[in-house]
């Protein structure tokens, strides 16, 4: 604990000899680090891990029109795409 401490305090008196400008892109620095460390876990009541495709239930299928399952056309997939 006490190195946790010492860095904290290092990197507080570095950050304090920078410019404003600099600070704030520390700060936005590690809120970015914050953001990527965080996971998101779909899980059902009782505690057991959700799929994918249970998480997405109630949107499969929703959209009426539009390309269907192109999976399965491989020339679809090999096509260029239009600009």
């Amino acid at each position: 604990m006490t190195q946790a401490i010492g860095l904290e305090q290092i990197i507080t008196q570095k950050v304090k000899t920078l410019s404003r400008e600099k600070q704030q892109q520390v700060l936005d620095f590690v809120e970015f680090l914050q953001l990527k460390s965080l996971t998101v876990e779909f899980k059902h009541y009782d505690g057991t891990p959700m799929s994918a495709l249970e998480a997405a239930g109630d949107l499969v299928g929703c959209v009426d029109s539009g390309p269907g399952d192109h999976s399965t056309n491989k020339e679809y997939l090999k096509r260029q795409l239009a600009e």
